[in-house]
């Protein structure tokens, strides 16, 4: 194997060690943070830059609840089940030199958006058919209904919080 292959190798599975390693505390969170790297970018233009850094959702589909027998009815409730999905809307940490006016040195303001949890339930079906349960006074015939259809409106919850502020020192 060519060393630049080996070289390639090498730092791919250094790459995907890294994400796996810091994909595996943030599973609990529900979410990865992502640095921004602007560092170069500074270094290159001998200026202070923005500092960024973000936190990217983990969605994870739960177990629907499954249909359910009502009295009066020959379909079951819910016969397409919402399915749940919890995760957290994405976050951002983003801090921006502000030069003072008078000196040397710089302050900051910073957006401080955390990722908050999100818990969504997609859209379901109820559906009805057009007979009744069988009928004692009908010889045990079902009599007829007019049919019924609904949807489940999906459902969405989450609280979103954030900060803006200044302060010294970058």
């Amino acid at each position: 194997m060519k060393s630049t292959t080996r070289g390639t190798l090498a730092a791919v599975i250094t790459g995907v060690a890294a994400v796996v390693g810091a994909a595996g505390p943030a599973a609990a969170v529900g979410t990865v943070p992502v640095p921004v790297p602007l560092e170069g970018v500074s270094d290159s233009l001998g200026m202070e830059v923005p500092r960024a850094g973000l936190e990217l959702p983990l969605p994870t589909p739960g177990a629907p609840a499954g249909p359910r027998y009502v009295t009066g009815r020959l379909v079951p409730d819910r016969t397409l089940p919402q399915m749940p999905v919890d995760g957290a809307l994405p976050g951002a940490d983003v801090r921006a030199p502000l030069p003072r006016l008078l000196g040397d040195g710089f302050d900051h303001v910073g957006v401080d958006a955390p990722a908050s949890g999100l818990r969504t339930l997609g859209p379901g079906a109820n559906v009805d058919a057009p007979l009744t349960q069988p009928d004692p006074d009908n010889f045990g015939l079902p009599n007829l209904k007019l049919p019924q259809a609904g949807v489940v409106a999906p459902v969405l919850q989450t609280v979103v919080g954030g900060d803006l502020g200044t302060g010294t020192g970058l």
